[in-house]
């Protein structure tokens, strides 16, 4: 049960115990209130039968027709009052005491109606109150829940990395303190994370020049072991160099796409060209390109091989040959053979920073893959293949024709 729901049945739960209480209090005030009535009346009579000896008003001397409930009281010296309810549907109010001369004097009178007209009413007004509690209780509780659901969308869109998202403000309501509390958490968390992406930018810029100047000197060595040690480690610091600033850009919004008319086929022969020539070990990496259907798509080609050479990368790296790029139409897969995504990136998408579980990479190529693919406004998912392994899909916007 939604929390709407909730709001609205406790609010129609309360009216309506209300109603029940009300309907059994005031017939019940109404009823003591006959009853003192008629207790007065019956001392006042009393009072003026023992002064003059005369009844009035009414009441009546030793009769004897009365309740036997009544008559049990009054065996006992006191006054007593009872209610008696006939098969006409009327009610008789019946009001006794002991007085001189060992005889009764007893007053009895029809009950007023107002009782009944009491029971009625509450009972038509108890059923309209009701329906109006639980009506506006609903909408409460949709005004409330609408407002939930909005902050919740937005919180979501927080924790999913936009921090630009901001739940609605509105009203002096705990809620709105708690959409205050949330902003304000997610601005704090925005200017820390610009802050550290700020940070590391300007390290990874600075160490451009001593990294240039680093691989110009391993050039000098003597060839051998160590000068391709050296060249090797230089190499892999200057890409990585160029990876973080690289996602700085992308992170700063100053990039922009140059948009052309391309075989999305021959972009995806390139990468698996470039893959397979690169050294590793013992021989070529195993990369199979597969074209299904191929299609023409207006996208920055430089950015689409990126997004495939780091795909391509990453599977080779983290995965198990063979390594399999499929194109079909405007989707490229990119699929391996190994034990498949971490679970943490299915969930939350790749984390710059964030090692593999064995401890290799540093995350950067998966996060610029999905920056990347974010500027070309094209789609990247990464899931697990049912048959094993893990795979990427790529999706960009396929164009009937080229334009002229």
């Amino acid at each position: 049960m939604g929390l709407r729901l909730k709001i609205g049945a406790t609010i129609t739960a309360t009216a309506a115990l209300a109603v029940l209480v009300m309907g059994v209090q005031v017939p019940q005030m109404l009823a003591d209130r006959e009853r003192e009535e008629m207790t007065a009346r019956l001392a006042l009579l009393v009072e003026a039968y023992e002064t003059s000896g005369k009844t009035a008003m009414g009441a009546q001397l030793g009769r004897t027709d009365i309740p036997d409930e009544l008559r049990k009281e009054m065996a006992h010296g006191r006054r007593a009052f009872y209610v008696e309810d006939t098969s006409d549907g009327v009610r008789w109010l019946w009001a006794g005491q002991p007085v001189k001369g060992g005889t009764t004097l007893t007053l009895v009178v029809a009950s007023r109606p107002l009782i009944g007209e009491v029971n009625r009413v509450m009972l038509q007004s108890g059923v309209i109150g009701v329906i109006v509690a639980s009506v506006i209780g609903l909408a409460l509780a949709s005004r409330f829940g609408h407002r939930l659901r909005t902050s919740a969308r937005s919180a979501r869109r927080i924790a999913d990395g936009d921090l630009t998202a901001r739940l609605p403000e509105s009203g002096n309501d705990e809620i709105a303190a708690l959409t205050q509390a949330v902003n304000a958490m997610a601005e704090a968390l925005a200017s820390r994370l610009q802050a550290e992406r700020e940070v590391t930018a300007n390290i990874a810029h600075e160490l451009r020049t001593p990294v240039a100047g680093l691989i110009a000197a391993a050039g000098l060595l003597a060839p051998g072991r160590v000068e391709g040690m050296v060249q090797e480690r230089a190499r892999r610091l200057r890409d990585l160099t160029e990876d973080v600033l690289e996602v700085a850009r992308l992170d700063n919004g100053g990039e922009e796409a140059d948009l052309r008319w391309v075989e999305l086929g021959g972009l995806a022969r390139r990468v698996v060209r470039a893959a397979v020539e690169e050294p590793a070990g013992t021989g070529p990496p195993l990369v199979r390109l597969e074209v299904i259907a191929d299609v023409t798509v207006r996208t920055d080609p430089r950015r689409v091989e990126r997004i495939l050479s780091n795909l391509v990368s990453n599977a080779l790296r983290h995965g198990a040959e063979p390594v399999l790029v499929q194109v079909e139409g405007a989707l490229v897969r990119v699929r391996d053979r190994g034990a498949g995504f971490p679970d943490h990136l299915l969930t939350h998408g790749p984390q710059r920073f964030r090692t593999s579980a064995e401890g290799k990479g540093l995350g950067l190529g998966l996060t610029i893959a999905a920056g990347q693919a974010g500027l070309l406004d094209a789609h990247l998912a990464f899931e697990n293949h049912l048959d094993g392994g893990a795979q990427a899909t790529l999706h960009l916007d396929a164009a009937p024709t080229p334009e002229p």
